[in-house]
């Protein structure tokens, strides 16, 4: 798995190999009792939100958690099953949401040594979707990578991070303590400077945006304060993306959530009409990801398989990975009609907290391909809209039989290919 034709020597430490890679949450043990999502009604003033928001907590003895203005206008608070019957009732009020967790599901872990890179290696993910000889770079697309945090004294992402952005997890920085957020980020945009990994877009400039803990652990209302602060900001910093390499269970109404009462779901509505498109990991559960948020939400998002590939080539013959034979669908990869792309997900190296390096799989790794992609789309069609992206890198993608196949009969989707771009 690693050796010298990857360009890297191995140096003592440990990392944490996550054979899924992506963040999910219990089907149905993930409710937070006693914690709610309270959606105010859009005929509510911005003006007004605070002092509604004051009123309901005080009123009601509720536990403040966060508040929210733009993406969705309401708060997070702890509340009594008696005083939720309550808010529910108060004509300011849409819905109420129940919170739930979400964490990094650890999968065949294993204990590897950490590596430091010697040379630039360009990764087998960043070959097979043909974004190495691309002329266009993603120069001026900013994306928004809501997830554990950037480690930004990387050397490979010196130069790539645009600002401190935002933390949602409380008493931390937006700086990574676990890992998955820079390991996303390098493959977005790892810099193209001699040395360990170059990204797809890499002249395109990250925000670090933390609703995730140092083990991996948050809420949909940690993942809600960073997509209000996306939502909030998006204009200021010109963020054009958004990485979601996120997901847990549920189902969408095709409705933004309003039918449902689904606070995420509203909530990524917003910002997408606030002018980012979102990218997000299709689930690793070998199932249909209809039944997994945020990859069901059809009317909101480009939702991402993963592709196993050894060889960074097309054509399937490199050899076979733990999770399929090359160049065919990852066994681990949710599946289903709101999948938009596959992109490389098994083995993916790239960027680690620390300032080292990591080989990862998941639909998480798959996710970032894409988002990469979304800036080079972006950059060569300035003020696209998100179906634009998302139509026009479908377009100009792999279909089946033309460089991968698909034994299991379950994707149909096309595979990322950027060369055109």
């Amino acid at each position: 798995m690693i050796n010298k034709k990857i360009g890297i020597a191995v140096v003592l430490g440990i990392l944490l190999l996550v054979g899924a890679g992506q963040v999910l949450a219990k089907q149905k043990d993930d409710t937070i009792p006693g914690q709610y999502i309270v959606v105010l009604k859009d005929s509510v003033a911005d003006s007004d939100v605070d002092s509604v928001v004051s009123d309901l907590v005080s009123k009601h003895n509720a536990g403040e958690l966060y508040s929210y203005h733009k993406a969705v206008k309401g708060f997070t608070a702890t509340i009594s099953d008696s005083e939720v019957d309550k808010i529910k009732k108060d004509p300011r009020v849409d819905f109420v949401s129940e919170d739930r967790v979400v964490s990094i599901d650890k999968v065949n872990v294993e204990k590897i040594g950490q590596v430091t890179a010697q040379s630039e290696t360009i990764p087998t993910g960043v070959s097979r979707v043909a974004a190495t000889n691309t002329v266009n770079k993603g120069q001026g697309v900013n994306i928004a990578v809501i997830d554990t945090g950037i480690y930004s004294a990387h050397p490979d992402l010196q130069g790539a991070i645009l600002n401190s952005g935002t933390s949602c997890i409380r008493r931390t920085s937006s700086q990574d303590d676990n890992g998955h957020g820079t390991h996303v980020s390098g493959t977005i945009a790892a810099r193209n400077n001699g040395i360990g990994v170059v990204g797809v877009a890499p002249s395109a400039k990250l925000v670090p945006v933390k609703v995730l803990d140092r083990n991996g652990s948050g809420t949909w209302s940690s993942v809600i304060c960073g997509i209000d602060w996306v939502t909030n900001h998006a204009a200021q910093y010109n963020i054009k993306v958004a990485n979601m390499s996120l997901g847990g269970g549920g189902t969408s109404d095709n409705n933004c959530g309003n039918t449902n009462n689904d606070a995420l779901h509203k909530a990524i509505c917003r910002s997408r009409d606030a002018g980012v498109t979102y990218v997000v990991a299709a689930g690793n559960s070998a199932a249909d990801a209809a039944n997994s948020v945020p990859s069901a939400y059809d009317d909101a998002v480009i939702t991402v398989s993963a592709l196993a590939d050894s060889d960074g080539n097309a054509g399937g013959v490199g050899a076979a990975t733990s999770y399929g034979n090359d160049d065919t669908f990852a066994s681990f990869s949710n599946f289903g009609s709101v999948v938009d792309l596959g992109a490389p997900g098994v083995d993916i190296l790239s960027t680690w907290k620390g300032g080292g390096y990591a080989i990862l799989s998941g639909t998480s790794m798959a996710t970032p391909h894409v988002t990469g992609a979304a800036a080079l789309y972006l950059d060569a069609h300035p003020g696209s809209t998100w179906t634009q992206v998302r139509d026009g890198l479908m377009t100009i993608g792999e279909e089946k039989g033309f460089g991968h196949t698909d034994p299991s009969g379950l994707h149909p989707e096309i595979v990322l290919n950027v060369n055109s771009l």
